[in-house]
């Protein structure tokens, strides 16, 4: 892959609201350069969607409960955990799901409304599948830095420092 087309890559990763015409002057390409390389990769499947990161605290009755759930399953035969993997990400509370090493095999990140929710789910919908063994739910209290985004950065102190 060419050097200008992963420069695209990087700088969309952080802002994909980016101006085109500031994108192309920034690798040096002219605009239709620039729109190529984004539409071949969107039809490659490279880029699969463009995203906002939200501090959801700083908006009035929308926080929600994210919990992150290490999964023990059996691997399928022929299959692995793809297949167990597919039936856990088909569920619209499922934001992301990834395979692991180590004590767990799968963890699947969820959102709900309340911790009962989140206990619902993992109840009624994620431990009934065969294959799961086990799972371990661990609740998110505090969101510090997300996607390379740091939240609540807080006031600068200006106060003047007193050495003796």
């Amino acid at each position: 892959m060419e050097t200008k087309a992963i420069e695209v890559l990087q700088i969309i990763e952080s802002n994909g609201r980016i101006p085109l015409p500031t994108l192309a002057k920034m690798v040096d390409a002219t605009e239709e350069e620039v729109q190529n390389i984004l539409k071949k990769f969107e039809e490659d499947k490279v880029i699969l969607s463009y995203s906002a990161v939200i501090d959801w605290t700083k908006v009035e009755k929308q926080e929600g409960v994210t919990a992150m759930i290490d999964v023990k399953v059996t691997p399928q035969r022929g299959v692995g955990f793809d297949e167990v993997a597919e039936r856990i990400y088909r569920f619209p509370e499922v934001k992301a799901l990834y395979l692991m090493s180590g004590a767990y095999d799968l963890q699947v990140v969820i959102e709900g409304k309340t911790m009962t929710e989140i206990a619902r789910f993992v109840s009624e919908k994620l431990s009934t599948i065969d294959t799961v063994i086990s799972t371990t739910t661990h609740f998110q209290l505090k969101k510090y830095k997300h996607d390379g985004v740091v939240f609540d950065q807080g006031e600068e102190d200006h106060r003047i420092v007193v050495t003796p």
